[in-house]
């Protein structure tokens, strides 16, 4: 592999990465409704407000969200909504997962 490549494979590694956490993902999740300050993702979330911030300094820093600070608060947003077509592509793969265990469920009996 050569050294163009890799550093390509390396960013989509990044994003994969900063997705690979059940908070981020609920982030994400969220964050399609449309944008929500941390004080409310921290809510939803039920963390305190340092470990959210820091999920989102995640995000933020693979290029999956954008952030505006208002005054004492700061709201995130999706910064490519095309994001959420990879969870369609997950959730096949979960499908698939599944069929796969009945399907040897079926044939041990």
């Amino acid at each position: 592999m050569d050294a163009k490549r890799k550093k390509y494979l390396d960013a989509r590694a990044k994003v994969l990465k900063a997705m690979a956490h059940p908070s981020r993902l609920f982030i994400i999740e969220e964050l399609e409704k449309g944008e929500r300050c941390v004080c409310e993702l921290t809510e939803m979330i039920g963390a305190d407000v340092s470990t959210v911030s820091k999920h989102l300094t995640v995000l933020k820093q693979a290029g999956i969200v954008t952030d505006d600070k208002r005054g004492n608060q700061v709201f995130y947003q999706l910064r490519v909504p095309c994001i959420l077509n990879f969870f369609g592509c997950v959730e096949s793969v979960l499908e698939s997962q599944a069929q796969d265990h009945a399907a040897s469920l079926a044939v041990g009996r």
